[in-house]
């Protein structure tokens, strides 16, 4: 099977300012390779506060999905914090591989960047 159970992105942070057409985001890039549906699982982690952890998403079989941090609510509605430094685990109940992306539009000269996520298991 090609893919982990959980993933970690030590590195997260939604800029709270985006210039121009495109709104500065981040976003968990899923691939699911298997034949079943991936319920996904969020909890994000604080320098300062609790921990979020009520953050669900789902990627279908064989297919990719693209998780925007500033869209996602959690069940009670909430949004992840702007402007905040923030950890991600990400759950799966079957194995998936996850990517991290950063979209910066804080200045005209935008920044993109993406990384793996650290597969834990």
């Amino acid at each position: 099977m090609i893919g982990k159970l959980t993933w970690i992105i030590p590195d997260g942070f939604l800029q709270p300012k985006s210039t121009g057409d495109q709104i500065s985001h981040e976003a968990v890039c899923v691939l699911n390779l298997t034949d079943e549906p991936a319920d996904i699982h969020l909890t994000l982690y604080f320098e300062d506060r609790e921990p979020m952890n009520q953050f669900f998403s789902e990627c279908g079989p064989n297919r990719t999905h693209h998780i925007r941090l500033d869209k996602i609510r959690d069940k009670n509605g909430n949004e992840i914090p702007r402007g905040v430094p923030y950890a991600i685990k990400v759950d799966s109940n079957v194995p998936i591989i996850v990517q991290h992306s950063r979209l910066d539009t804080s200045q005209e000269a935008l920044a993109l960047f993406t990384t793996m996520g650290y597969a834990a298991n």
